[in-house]
């Protein structure tokens, strides 16, 4: 039953990745508008996404309204399919990202701010783009712990990555992410979480098998400002962790 479930989830994953993207390219071809096209396609696919894997979302606290620079924690490529649900936004990822099967190609079309993470002469061309995205009044969300974890605790923020926010005084939000599964179904840490050195395509088949998924999203009240790039990671990184619950 968990392989069925998992074959169909795929095949439907696929046929709507191809799906947005297609209707993508050929409406941004006519729509003027291409910031609110793109935005409107990024949250038709991950809403999709969201009830393909079966995810139920519960939100505490009240999501930022763009324009915002929002920092969280970082477990799944789950995660920007669920906080897409809950804010308007493009995020900033890791350039990996670009190779995955039809949905880099997506993400990438979708106003994502790519970053090289073994290059740290790329972080000033991010910052600029991000500042680039603030300027158009969109939203942008970041992954400050530059990798994903299995969710025991919010691992320390990457500097680097607010560096832009602190030289120009920006207020930072911030949110903080986890998963559960059903009673009797395996954990969130492995099946949902992905830290463990496996593809993509595996990783997504064995959290496919699950019955569903639920997500919740604790956002913070007030946004943070800094003009020390290390002490705002820093706090930022403590707010986080007071606001997440351990996965299990």
């Amino acid at each position: 039953m968990k392989t069925i479930r998992a074959s169909i989830r795929i095949f439907m994953f696929a046929a709507s990745t191809l799906g947005a993207y297609v209707i993508w390219f050929v409406g941004n071809l006519l729509i003027p508008n291409k910031v609110y096209w793109r935005q409107m396609i990024f949250n038709g696919w991950t809403w999709t996404f969201t009830k393909i894997c079966g995810m139920k979302i519960e939100i505490i606290g009240t999501p930022p309204k763009p324009p915002y620079f929002l920092v969280c924690n970082h477990l799944s490529y789950a995660d920007m399919a669920a906080l897409r649900q809950a804010v308007v936004g493009v995020f900033v990822a890791k350039s990996e990202i670009l190779t995955w099967p039809l949905a880099g190609a997506i993400i990438k079309s979708m106003g994502t701010v790519f970053i090289d993470r073994t290059n740290r002469r790329d972080i000033p061309r991010a910052g600029r783009q991000i500042i680039e995205r603030l300027d158009a009044g969109e939203g942008v969300i970041v992954f400050p712990e530059g990798t994903t974890s299995k969710g025991e605790e919010v691992l320390p923020f990457n500097s680097s990555f607010l560096q832009f926010a602190a030289e120009s005084d920006v207020p930072v939000s911030y949110a903080a992410v986890t998963y559960r599964t059903p009673d009797g179904a395996p954990p969130a840490s492995t099946y949902v979480c992905w830290w463990e050195d496996i593809s993509f395509f595996a990783h997504i088949w064995r959290m496919f098998k699950l019955s569903g998924v639920t997500t919740v999203i604790n956002f913070g009240e007030a946004p943070i400002k800094n003009t020390d790039r290390k002490a705002l990671a820093a706090e930022l990184r403590q707010k986080v962790s007071d606001a997440f619950i351990p996965v299990v």
